[in-house]
């Protein structure tokens, strides 16, 4: 989830430190009780009302697979997604689970369709002649062909 805003925080704040309700700076603003009293205790200890960092490492393969897995994909078409982990970590040296391939395979937009799909033809008739015509005798969907009876000149 995104981070709300500084200008946020700071009219959530002065709100509550003019003494407003806290149900109604809840209607107000539209955060919850516990996000007032977070970034008052956030504002009474540091003064300062910015975003916290997200904890925990920051992501090292994603930037790289990133800019180097199309050229992989483009060169070996036919490959499985456990073959495309292999080939990275033959290439650069960095092993790479099948569902963080998939991921960036999929954010990139890549598609393993081997034919381009084509919209159907507004002129092209969908259904060869005389099936699916309606039957004037009934009024059901039949073969108008076999509901006439030919006879022989």
């Amino acid at each position: 989830m995104k981070a709300y805003s500084t200008d946020l925080r700071a009219r959530v704040v002065r709100a509550a430190e003019e003494g407003r309700p806290r149900e109604e700076i809840v209607q107000l603003f539209g955060v919850s009780r516990a996000t007032i009293k977070r970034y008052a205790k956030q504002h009474r200890e540091t003064g300062n009302l910015a975003p916290k960092p997200i904890p925990g490492r920051p992501a090292t393969k994603g930037d790289a697979l990133r800019s180097d897995v199309w050229s992989q994909l483009e060169a070996n078409r036919e490959a499985t997604l456990e073959e495309h982990c292999h080939i990275w970590q033959v290439t650069h040296g960095q092993q790479v689970s099948a569902a963080t391939m998939g991921r960036a395979i999929k954010n990139l937009g890549w598609t393993r369709k081997k034919r381009r799909w084509w919209p159907p033809s507004g002129t092209r008739r969908r259904e060869p002649l005389g099936e699916s015509k309606p039957d004037s005798n009934s009024g059901r969907i039949g073969f108008s062909s076999m509901n006439v009876e030919r006879t022989l000149p």
